[in-house]
């Protein structure tokens, strides 16, 4: 259990979060307990207006209500809460690699200038930096206060799941141990950052043909092609119903309209495709423009929204066009 606590602990310091673990364990228990409340009045006002169920059944049913149905919520909204913080974790990180070049290439000249590592690092800090400047102020608070530098920057560097951020101060530490010229040092480490970014741009711009294709595979075609075919069965369907097949003199009737694939189902097959190809693609995408999966987020909402929208334009557009044909 206090391990679970300190678990809990460590990933709100990573988000930035200073609520306490058990406050968040209270709040998620109490909106659980809420929703199975308004799910349960729900069911008694049911059964209160259809008197048709027996006590037994009632209390089967809100048995698993209370049990079954109380442990499921719980779960998913762990999960949720999860979620939320590890991508609140991320967007930390992006955001201190995004300034990280530039604080280095400020504590460089603050350091050229005279001043030492620990007071060089706190004036370079920005109100444009973010969390890299609240991060470098606990830093400087943790040194003020009789903190070694070295432990202060290798934990603020473990807060964040970044190889740039800890070889950067791991190079920073080196340094200092060896009592080498930091301020030119912190200089190189910034120009090999911008380097870097400057070659992932180059790379992401390399396969922009690839992410057209797979955007317009996803928005476009898909939609469409299941457009075509939701109408193709429709008119499929209603030919089998009027076929009539002639046998000699007379002619006899052959009836298709058994047990089949109908459009509603169809259609729910359809849109449950675009859903899962718009998350994949979405993922790919993202994997090949930033080289995270977690940078694919923000794309799944429109990539969704557009497959399901564009689907419903063109099914009623194909309606509109061949709708003369049965």
């Amino acid at each position: 259990m206090e391990h679970r606590k300190n678990r809990l602990r460590y990933y709100l310091q990573r988000a930035g979060f200073v609520v306490e673990s058990h406050k968040i364990s209270k709040i998620i228990f109490n909106l659980c307990v809420f929703l199975n409340l308004i799910i349960s009045f729900y069911l008694i006002y049911r059964f209160s207006t259809d008197l048709k169920y027996g006590v037994l059944y009632v209390g089967f049913v809100m048995f698993l209500v209370w049990v079954v149905l109380f442990i499921t919520l719980l779960l998913m909204l762990w999960l949720l809460f999860y979620f939320i913080i590890d991508l609140r974790i991320f967007k930390r990180r992006v955001g201190v690699e995004e300034v990280l070049a530039d604080f280095l290439q400020l504590t460089s000249a603050n350091i050229r200038a005279g001043m030492p590592i620990d007071r060089a690092l706190w004036y370079a800090v920005r109100p444009q930096f973010g969390v890299l400047a609240n991060e470098i102020e606990m830093v400087a608070k943790e040194t003020m206060g009789g903190e070694d530098l070295e432990g202060a920057l290798k934990r603020f560097a473990e807060k964040y799941d970044s190889l740039m951020l800890k070889r950067s101060i791991n190079l920073l530490i080196e340094g200092i141990a060896a009592g080498g010229e930091i301020g030119d040092l912190l200089n190189k480490i910034a120009i090999d950052i911008k380097e870097s970014k400057i070659m992932k741009k180059e790379l992401s711009a390399n396969v922009t043909t690839y992410v057209i294709f797979i955007s317009f595979a996803t928005i476009v075609a898909a939609p469409l092609l299941f457009a075509l075919s939701s109408h193709l069965l429709f008119i499929v369907s209603n030919l089998m119903l009027k076929l009539d097949v002639p046998s000699g003199i007379t002619t006899f009737s052959i009836n298709f309209s058994g047990a089949g694939t109908s459009i509603k189902d169809f259609r729910v097959f359809a849109i449950t495709c675009l859903i899962i190809t718009s998350y994949f693609s979405s993922i790919i995408i993202a994997t090949i423009k930033k080289g995270e999966i977690k940078a694919g987020i923000k794309y799944i909402p429109m990539f969704i929204i557009s497959t399901i929208v564009l689907f419903l334009i063109f099914s009623l557009v194909i309606g509109k066009l061949f709708g003369s044909i049965i």
